[in-house]
């Protein structure tokens, strides 16, 4: 028999937001219908922004609510890490099967050049996505700038053509052109 798990997996940046209650509130009740249980994790990766004085008052809010999880950063559980920002080892792994199927890439570019390709993209009525560049670079020059260290993102391959189809429960089918994805 399969558990019911939901979970809510806020942002501890500020203050704590209605829509973050309302997810919860639902995500808790569906959870407890089915005999299941409802998960917090902490969405931590804005390292600029996020405050585990946000975090708590994350905390006191839901419990104020009456919503409590069986699993999550301050109670532990058998799937923690619960703060996205300590999963990185996890993710690791998976992230080089992706790239090792041709799914994902390392991509160099710095903030300020996907800006300004951004920016280009926006001048010319395009919608503002990421160009691709680094697929360009050949698996030599992708080698020589992973040895050396050079500061990178793993990217997912994404189509430019063609239409992201995602099943909903209570959408039916949402359709998303891929030239629309960054």
């Amino acid at each position: 028999m399969t558990t019911v798990r939901t979970r809510i997996a806020p942002s501890p940046t500020g203050d704590p937001h209605v829509g973050t209650a309302y997810i919860a509130l639902f995500n808790y009740c569906f959870a407890k219908q089915h005999g299941g249980e409802f998960i917090l994790r902490i969405e931590d990766t804005d390292q600029l922004r996020s405050t585990r004085e946000s975090e708590q008052q994350i905390f006191d809010a839901l419990r104020w609510m009456g919503i409590n999880w069986s699993e999550g950063p301050d109670v532990g559980g058998p799937h923690g890490p619960y703060r996205q920002s300590e999963r990185g080892d996890i993710y690791q792994k998976y992230c080089q099967q992706l790239v090792e199927m041709g799914h994902a890439f390392p991509c160099f570019c710095t903030a300020e050049e996907l800006d300004q390709m951004r920016a280009e993209q926006m001048a010319r009525g395009e919608t503002p996505r990421y160009d691709g560049r680094a697929l360009l670079l050949s698996k030599e020059e992708v080698a020589r700038r992973l040895a050396a260290g050079e500061p990178h993102v793993i990217r997912m391959k994404v189509p430019s053509e063609g239409v992201c189809v995602v099943p909903d429960m209570l959408r039916g089918d949402v359709e998303i052109p891929w030239d629309r994805m960054d």
